[in-house]
């Protein structure tokens, strides 16, 4: 018999206090041992209209609700025995006659009463408007996935109010792709050609909500606490990009939110199941986010120990010092400010004192030593990707005479910087028989560096799905774009994004996305385009505060943070961010102001339920919160005075602004459900600039 588990079931167990979710999970545990067993209390639910749904005692008044045939169990939901029985009655399992998915439908006449006055009550409001989906035959509304019975509520939509309150009674695949009708798009309708023999239960979109439990370790693994939907259910494009066999390296972007993580994770362990041999590493370009994926890899196979073994989690630097250190030996790696000293001497001795500092760092930073040019011919040759001040070959020669004095001066003093480091480690790994890891699965790949791709690179074993990369061209902070085919990894017609935004609400995506341009590109023309990009659900308009004095923003702010507090049991899904550590004090005083505890960000990324997280924007990369402040958006925090101030040349200034307004983009898109950002008078052009386009 197939034993089965759908979303609405886990949806509802969260929901459950602690004893009734026990008395619950050993129920479902009794019933995957033997189905057939009399002692269990099953009751035919009678007024369903699905002669399939039955009710399970779990105790006095906890009901399960499964659907039960001759060959199949599945777990529907779980509830106090009037809801759960009320649930029952509502819906009905069928397969779709159209996709052939397998659906929980429920039953058009019983939410009527819900959805058809609000057309009513509006229709004086909106005149002759002609309905959303007016244009649309049936046929096409069919192929989406919308359930027969609600085709006459789809067509009653004529507002994007009235489409989101009827989305929330649809299987995921029609909310979807009305969703994209009305925003302009054109969904893709699943292959039905292609699954029209297959169980209905393994169609594609019938996976995002239901699936097939082998034994109790797997079932305990969708049952537990805390978990996550993304930890049991994936939507068609991310399985398909999860289990996709790759002859070279690939990449999947997508704006925040969309599940490029979610992706990252599950191929690694997919990878890792497909080979008990297989190592895999799992990586990105921090510690703190290194934490963060490990943590998560931990609940992905927290019944899995010997498969998680197999899985290397670590930041990019922390492996390649370790590696250093093992292959090759241990290192003295030089900071800005020694290699700076070092830069600004043998400009002095070589009578280039005209060069400024900011302009010798970073022709260092970004091209010599980036590149690892070790030869004025190397230099004299090189792309200057990114440099607008030009250089004649005489200046290069200036330039080369200062770099190899700085370079030497390091040398002599047994130092090394982090990119020769990445270096001499490429060659070493280079040379290597056998590769360390048969897969590479790389998160937040918009931030790495040349040196580290070329680690990477020359890491990864010269084989089908060796390489993997989730990143947003949107979200990069850190690095100047370069071109990664000259590094030979070339992603060209392997690179796909994500179009189905899971975690930010309508409201807080479109006000997000007005930072950046609606299409990027990287440096090897790879393009990455937001149009198309979908929220599943609603939420408030993000909230735009511009104050006299920071008390009176701490003051507001404080009132705001007390209200979100009283709605929540759970004060740790709320958050205050900042630019940056100097803009700390100010979101610590409307925390304490609104009688509430904060708790610093720090690496491991762990906040108290009972604390309101405070963190810069930079450490808040990776999480995401119910309710979110982002305070002290001045003029002169955001973008960041001293960066501005520092740039040398028009190019460096475009980047700087590029890059603070993919860190407001980042913060901004950590909102799940409320966003609130202040600031003091004048406040950030970036401010002003989404208000303006609101």
């Amino acid at each position: 018999m197939q034993f089965r588990i759908a979303d609405t079931f886990t949806a509802s167990l969260r929901k459950l206090d602690g004893q009734a979710q026990k008395a619950a999970k050993d129920t479902a545990f009794e019933m995957q041992l033997d189905p057939a067993n009399p002692g269990m209390q099953l009751h035919r639910i009678d007024r369903s209209r699905d002669d399939h749904f039955w009710s399970v005692r779990a105790s006095r008044d906890i009901r399960l609700i499964v659907h039960k045939t001759a060959s199949s169990l599945l777990l529907c939901y779980v509830d106090h025995h009037d809801k759960a029985y009320a649930w029952a009655e509502r819906r009905r399992i069928e397969t779709h006659p159209n996709t052939g998915a397998a659906q929980i439908v429920e039953l058009r006449e019983t939410t009527a009463d819900v959805v058809v006055p609000n057309y009513v009550q509006a229709e004086e409001q909106l005149g002759a408007r002609a309905p959303l989906f007016s244009a649309v035959a049936d046929d096409d509304l069919l192929a989406y996935g919308v359930p027969t019975d609600w085709l006459a509520g789809v067509r009653a939509i004529r507002d994007e109010g009235g489409l989101f309150q009827l989305i929330d009674h649809l299987p995921a695949e029609a909310s979807e792709a009305l969703i994209e009708l009305a925003t302009g798009g054109t969904p893709t309708p699943p292959d039905v050609a292609a699954e029209a023999a297959a169980d209905p239960f393994e169609h594609p979109d019938a996976q995002r909500r239901f699936r097939t439990v082998s034994g109790r370790d797997e079932l305990a693994a969708a049952l537990d606490y805390p978990w996550d939907k993304w930890t049991i259910f994936l939507h068609p494009a991310q399985k398909t990009l999860v289990e996709r066999v790759f002859n070279g390296p690939a990449r999947v972007s997508g704006s925040a939110g969309t599940g490029k993580t979610v992706v990252a994770l599950h191929r690694a362990v997919f990878l890792a199941r497909q080979s008990e041999d297989a190592r895999i590493l799992l990586t990105t370009f921090n510690d703190t986010l290194a934490n963060a994926l490990r943590a998560k890899l931990r609940r992905l196979l927290a019944h899995q120990p010997r498969l998680a073994e197999r899985v290397d989690v670590a930041a990019i630097d922390t492996i390649a010092h370790a590696l250093y250190e093992k292959h090759v030996g241990p290192s003295l790696i030089a900071d800005a400010d020694t290699i700076s000293e070092a830069l600004t001497r043998a400009a002095d001795a070589r009578g280039a004192d005209r060069y400024s500092h900011h302009f010798l760092a970073t022709e260092w930073r970004d091209v010599v030593d980036a590149w690892q040019l070790t030869s004025w011919e190397d230099y004299r040759g090189v792309q200057r990707r990114g440099r607008q001040t030009r250089l004649p070959e005489s200046g290069r020669q200036e330039l080369w005479a200062v770099f190899e004095n700085a370079r030497e001066t390091l040398r002599q003093r047994g130092l090394t910087t982090l990119a020769m480091l990445y270096a001499r480690l490429s060659v070493q790994l280079a040379e290597r028989r056998h590769p360390l890891y048969d897969h590479i699965v790389v998160d937040e790949a918009q931030d790495i560096s040349i040196p580290q791709l070329r680690f990477l690179a020359a890491m990864a074993p010269d084989a089908s799905n060796s390489l993997f990369f989730a990143g947003d061209l949107g979200q990069r902070i850190f690095q100047t774009p370069f071109s990664w085919a000259s590094l030979g990894v070339a992603i060209r017609g392997r690179s796909t994004t994500l179009k189905i935004n899971y975690r930010t609400s309508q409201q807080i995506r479109a006000s997000a996305d007005r930072l950046l341009d609606p299409e990027m590109a990287d440096v090897d023309g790879n393009c990455e385009s937001r149009a198309g990009t979908i929220s599943l659900f609603e939420g408030p308009t993000p909230m735009l505060k511009s104050f006299d004095e920071p008390a009176e923003e701490a003051a507001f702010v404080a009132n705001w943070l007390r209200d979100r507090a009283a709605d929540t049991e759970q004060t740790g899904e709320i958050a205050v961010i900042v630019r940056s550590e100097a803009e700390i004090e100010r979101g610590r005083a409307a925390i304490e102001a609104a009688g509430l505890k904060p708790a610093i960000l720090d690496q491991a990324l762990a906040v108290p339920s009972d604390a309101v997280a405070l963190g810069t924007m930079h450490r808040a990369k990776g999480l995401e919160f119910r309710a979110l402040a982002i305070m002290a958006c001045d003029d002169e925090v955001i973008p960041s005075q001293p960066r501005l101030a520092a740039a040398g040349d028009a190019a460096a200034l475009e980047e700087i602004y590029a890059t603070e307004r993919h860190l407001l983009y980042v913060a901004m898109t950590r909102a799940r459900d409320e966003l609130f950002i202040s600031g003091v008078a004048p406040v950030s052009e970036f401010l002003e600039d989404i208000d303006r386009r609101t």
